[in-house]
């Protein structure tokens, strides 16, 4: 038996039990915009935070929350810190794209077994063909190396970029990540660089910036770089979805840009899970509102406690 006990909730006979594991996941709008997308399916499908803290779970011990999760009969999973890569010795079975990336964020839970996936390197990519079709792949500029920035940074390789420098105030996590996918799409296809010292000379040349960092968060407002690096001719991506509407954003499109927010990371890759989860396919158009519409009023209560 799991050391962790989980409520049994059965919903019914055709419905789906689904979780987010993580710490402090109070506010993520993960569990609306899954439920609100259920609802317009006809489908009956709960979604429950499984919040780490409030369960008085440490970390390491993901593996007693996951037997406890096929235990209370849940379907399926969605991992997010300090978790993605905690999971993985746990699981019976990776999904490529899973391995090669080294984060897990989407387990699903079937006959017994637990298969994890990763969505958010699938978001990335179907969010960047969506939101900035025929955008120039040529020399590609990632700000940032942790586990968002190694899923865009996989979805960007496999779309066609043919050089991508990465950069982060870590140089040593830069390189690693750099090396990790020269490996599996080839030399030269990506290369590290110091955000500190390389950022001006790398972002002058580059058809495309993708940040990856907390910056611009709202417990971490301001700017990852200085706006007048950024040319008319550069398309930018932010991977931060609260606010929607980031500083970077407001300068890039100040200076000429294409722009592109991370609401569509976040919304596809729940669009991937959801259909790992059920097998059905979920309109990602009306999530897109959905979303917009959750931040929104997450935005407002977050002004309203200021």
């Amino acid at each position: 038996m799991p050391s962790v006990a989980l409520p049994a909730e059965r919903p019914s006979p055709n419905g789906y039990l689904v979780g987010l594991v993580g710490s402090g996941i109070g506010p993520s709008l993960s569990p609306p915009l899954h439920e609100r997308e259920a609802r317009a399916l006809g489908l009956d499908y709960r979604y429950r935070r499984l919040d780490l803290d409030l369960l008085g779970v440490a970390p390491g011990a993901i593996g007693d929350l996951l037997a406890a999760a096929h235990a209370a009969g849940y379907h399926g999973l969605n991992i997010t810190h300090p978790c993605k890569q905690l999971v993985m010795p746990h699981l019976d079975e990776l999904s490529p794209d899973a391995a090669a990336i080294g984060a897990v964020n989407t387990v699903v839970l079937a006959g017994g077994r637990s298969v994890g996936h990763n969505t958010d390197w699938s978001g990335f990519r179907h969010g960047l063909e969506d939101g900035l079709p025929g955008v120039g792949l040529g020399r590609v500029v990632l700000l940032g190396a942790g586990g968002a920035g190694a899923a865009a940074a996989h979805a960007l390789l496999t779309v066609g970029v043919g050089r991508l420098t990465v950069l982060d105030v870590d140089a040593a996590r830069a390189d690693r990540l750099a090396g990790n996918l020269a490996a599996r799409f080839g030399t030269g296809r990506a290369v590290a660089g110091d955000a500190g010292r390389d950022l001006d000379r790398h972002v002058a040349g580059a058809d495309g910036l993708v940040h990856a960092t907390p910056t611009g968060m709202a417990a971490h407002p301001g700017l990852p770089l200085a706006p007048d690096l950024l040319r008319p001719q550069m398309w930018v991506a932010d991977i931060v979805y609260r606010p929607l509407d980031t500083a970077l954003l407001q300068a890039a499109r100040g200076r000429g840009c294409r722009t592109l927010d991370g609401g569509r990371m976040a919304v596809h890759q729940a669009v991937d899970a959801f259909r790992l989860f059920t097998g059905a396919q979920p309109d990602a158009h009306r999530m897109l509102g959905h979303f917009a519409e959750l931040v929104a009023t997450a935005e407002e209560d977050d002004r309203a406690h200021v």
